[in-house]
This record gives C-alpha cells, structure tokens and sequence, in this order.
C-alpha cells in the first residue's frame, strides 16, 4: 500500500497565488487542497487532518490571524505557515503572536516556500524539552510554557522556550543566528534570508523585561549572534 502524503490546507483568496502554491506542493509530492475564504477556511482547518496549514493574512470573511488564534486554540501543536504582505513586519509580529509557527512574505519565490515548508513540518512536534530553567530570577517552565519572576508571569511560545533551553545549554559561548535556524527552527538552508529569529528575540525579552523590570537576559554581541547574560 502506497504511504499517505503529507496533506497540506491552502487558504488564500487570490486564485492565481492558491493554484501556485498548490501546484509546486503537488510538485514536491504533498496532497494539497484550498479554500479561498475565512469562514470556510477556519472549519476546514479545525475540521481536517493537516500535517500542515498555509494561511493567507487578508481573507474574505474571518482574517487569517484570527483563524490562527482559534487553530492554537483548539489545536495547540497543529503547524501553521502564515502568508503575509511583504515588508509588513506588523503583519509577521501579529503572526506570531497568534501562534504561528512561521512566515512567508509576498512576493515570495518557489525555494523559499518550500524551505520553510519543510523545515516547520521536520520540527512539527520536536521540542527541546519540557525542562524548567532558572536563569537569574526569573523561573522557565517549558512544561507550562510560562516565565516567572516573583509574583509576576508571561506566557511563553513553544519556540521562545526552545530558544531559552537551547541558550540556556551553549551558556558558556555564543549562538549565531545560523545555529539557532539550523538547531531551533530545523532550516537545512540557514542562509535563507529571514527576520524570524530577530522578531522571536524582541518579542521574547520584552516579555522577559516585564518580569524583570527591565534586563532581558539575552544578549546581542553584534556580528555574531546572542548568548544569556552571565548571572554576576
């Protein structure tokens, strides 16, 4: 018996863009099928079995990030790519916010979408563990995916846990951006030209920063890539 393909759901208003995408994931070997509105999009997402969801920002109907919110919702681990305007780094920051696991800019070429493709269904489900870390003050609970400092609490992502556990156990040098691509993001291309990891950092020391009341634990050493800051 034949092995069941990778299902991929495309959901995207624009016809040409849709049988595009379509068409090079049939190429690559997946089963893909699309939806060209919100309404419908978000019940196929939550109604079927997908390996993988691309998700059109700016639909008809229910908005693209509002679909992610309720796919996170009912389906915490379910891989979600967002599509997005290019050179809208609000867009990409709301994306991930809503929970999505990566974006893809418009225009974008056939490589880049199938670099990102790939990479997000290899760590589809592998984490760098549901350890608790203390790093200074603050507690990391990858159990609850949650920080803690005193009284105070901000939830984590799932990839923003990684990038702690991952920093917390190279503690001792730095970690370039293509390490955590390679490590963390699982890219076989850490070349690919991406805002991914610099987005994930400011979001992630803000979030740090709240509980700290300002130190963000994650240093920048520029030209080279980041490293926690020592606990002296």
């Amino acid at each position: 018996m034949e092995p069941a393909k990778t299902s991929v759901l495309v959901v995207e208003d624009d016809p040409a863009i849709a049988r595009g995408l379509c068409d090079v994931l049939v190429f690559n070997g997946y089963h893909a099928e699309t939806v060209a509105d919100g309404n419908r999009g978000c019940e196929s997402a939550l109604e079927g079995a997908w390996d993988l969801i691309l998700l059109d920002v700016m639909l008809p109907g229910i908005d693209g990030f509002s679909i992610c919110r309720e796919i996170r919702r009912k389906r915490p681990t379910q891989p979600v790519i967002m599509l997005t305007a290019k050179g809208s780094e609000d867009d990409i920051v709301t994306g991930f916010t809503a929970g999505a696991d990566d974006y893809v800019s418009k225009p974008f070429s056939l490589r880049e979408l199938m670099v990102r493709v790939e990479a997000v269904l290899r760590r589809s489900g592998k984490t760098m563990g549901d350890e608790r870390i203390r790093c200074g003050d603050v507690l990391f609970d990858g159990l609850n995916l949650q920080a803690t400092c005193d009284d105070r609490t901000a939830a984590l992502t799932r990839r923003e846990m990684d990038i702690v556990v991952y920093l917390f156990r190279h503690r001792e040098r730095i970690v370039s951006k293509a390490e955590l691509l390679t490590e963390v993001w699982h890219y076989k291309d850490p070349g690919i030209e991406t805002r991914t990891v610099d987005i994930h950092m400011l979001k992630l020391r803000k979030k740090i920063a709240s509980l700290t009341n300002g130190s963000g634990l994650i240093e920048t050493v520029r030209g080279e890539g980041y490293r926690l800051e020592s606990e002296s």
